[in-house]
């Protein structure tokens, strides 16, 4: 198994199809894998050697893609560098992953020499863009282009394909280490991708959500349609022009497009299957988002990177099954390619409806973080991925996610899971999304904290708040305080960054 394998598939059995439309540019396949050939070809000429890690910054692009297919073309190791992180985090993640060679677009080139100066090791820099070249940086275009392409070394297998780092919303980044055998064996299982339809990258290309659809994509020989970043309108006109047939997004960023006005205004019915995940979902806002693909089909699945990204599947059919309508709140069940259990402290499973920590193992699960024995070592614990999050599985294996382990709330001796009373909050008309958070309370330990976003134009007070949250869950549950803020910190995945909420709270 090796991620350049569908390429040549796809290069044998429909060569002239169209691989990639970006900024009016529109790539076949045999136009697609030579460039990459040449831009591997390239690679090497620029110094990177069998394992090398070379690193990735930039916005969403056709050159992107490509760069995902050239670097293990070239026998090396991909770095996605998160756009949304801070110079010094980024540099970080070069020093830490020993990144040589950096791939960079028009929009990050401005931060090279800074970059330069945090990572002495920095060697050469490819510029990705439209604009000029620096004197200190090698052409993308002209590698890809005009370079001397090389044959596939069909890195793959167990062979590390790339260093993905989490997004940090409990701690400093780590990098997780995912083989090619990781990505494919999760790609391939991959059911809300359309075969030979048409995909639209909204979602960050360099998180592994979106790469896992990368690859599903590819594998599916489909065809790759692709926006720079998250603009509602432009993606409701991507989804119109191009007859748009799948779309894998965050609930943030699907409820900002179902939510916008001009919805209305586009014709979106090509659309038939939109997966979600990342983080937590309202039923209020799939409930909208159905309304607004009524031609779609939902799958929501739910993993995490160290997974490759995939542990659980809830499918269209599930969605819609009006016998178990709290499927909803559930993340399906286990995919077919790993085992899911719900265990205690002790490791042992729990008995259906107890709750515990979500744990994994099949051949998706990562190698382990990139040198970090130690962390690797409490992840991976007798052959199983302990996630972090806890849940319960009910009688027919469905998983239902409560919460980060370490998000939950413990006030007065009971334990507050934040999912089930966001869901409480979140099916008030006027809010747009909430997040709560656990604050010391000398009384009770902690009290539950509620944080609002209300839709424009809308006003509702604290008692109203929880007075609505007091019809659907218990006293104990409810928030003690309420505040109201014009929006959330999110990460670059979209999750909310309830850590950033808690030190602000708790530093006041």
């Amino acid at each position: 198994m090796y991620l350049t394998q569908s390429l040549h598939r796809s290069l044998q059995q429909h060569p002239e199809r169209v691989a990639t439309v970006f900024a009016g540019r529109r790539r076949t396949f045999a136009e697609q894998a030579a460039r990459v050939a040449r831009l591997a070809g390239g690679l090497r000429g620029v110094g990177v050697q069998s394992g090398d890690r070379v690193g990735v910054l930039g916005l969403n692009s056709d050159r992107y893609l490509e760069s995902y297919l050239a670097v293990p073309w070239a026998d090396a190791v991909v770095v996605p560098v998160n756009t949304r992180w801070a110079p010094a985090e980024i540099a970080f993640s070069l020093r830490d992953s020993g990144t040589r060679v950096l791939i960079v677009d028009d929009t990050f080139a401005p931060l090279v020499p800074e970059l330069r100066e945090l990572t002495p090791e920095l060697g050469t820099v490819v510029h990705a863009g439209d604009g000029p070249s620096g004197a200190d940086s090698a052409s993308f275009e002209e590698l890809a282009a005009g370079g001397a392409a090389i044959p596939d070394a069909r890195r793959g297998d167990e062979e590390l394909a790339g260093i993905f780092y989490t997004g940090g919303t409990t701690g400093f980044p780590k990098g997780v280490m995912l083989s090619h055998r990781n990505l494919m064996i999760a790609a391939l299982r991959n059911r809300a991708v359309t075969p030979g339809g048409c995909f639209l990258h909204v979602a960050p290309m360099f998180h592994l959500a979106d790469y896992h659809c990368t690859v599903s994509v590819c594998s599916s020989g489909g065809t790759h349609v692709i926006v720079p970043s998250v603009d509602p309108v432009g993606v409701l006109t991507a989804i119109a022009e191009n007859s748009i047939t799948d779309l894998g997004l965050i609930p943030v960023i699907l409820q900002m497009i179902v939510d916008n006005p001009a919805l209305a205004e586009h014709d979106v019915s090509s659309v038939r299957s939109v997966a979600y995940g990342g983080s937590s979902i309202t039923v209020s806002v799939l409930e909208r988002a159905k309304k607004a693909f009524p031609a779609a089909g939902f799958t929501q699945v739910f993993g995490q990177t160290e997974a490759a990204p995939v542990l659980t599947r809830l499918g269209p059919e599930e969605h819609d099954d009006t016998n178990r309508p709290d499927l909803l709140r559930s993340a399906g069940r286990a995919m077919e390619h790993c085992e899911v259990l719900v265990v205690d402290p002790s490791g042992a499973e729990c008995p259906r409806g107890v709750q515990g920590e979500i744990v994994a193992r099949g051949g998706n699960v990562m190698l382990g973080y990139w040198n970090r024995p130690e962390e690797t070592a409490a992840a991976l614990r007798d052959g199983w991925l302990h996630t972090g999050d806890a849940g319960v599985m009910d009688a027919d294996g469905y998983l239902f996610v409560l919460d980060r382990i370490k998000d939950m709330i413990v006030t007065g001796g009971e334990n507050v899971f934040s999912a089930e009373v966001e869901n409480a909050i979140a099916s008030h008309p006027a809010v747009a999304a909430c997040a709560v958070i656990g604050l010391p309370d000398e009384t009770w330990g902690e009290r539950v904290h509620a944080v609002v976003v209300l839709h424009p134009g809308q006003h509702a007070e604290a008692e109203e708040i929880t007075g609505h949250a007091r019809g659907f869950i218990g006293g104990y549950k409810i928030p003690r305080s309420v505040e109201f803020v014009d929006r959330l910190p999110v990460s670059a995945a979209g999750k909310v960054l309830k850590r950033e909420l808690r030190e602000a709270r708790r530093s006041t």
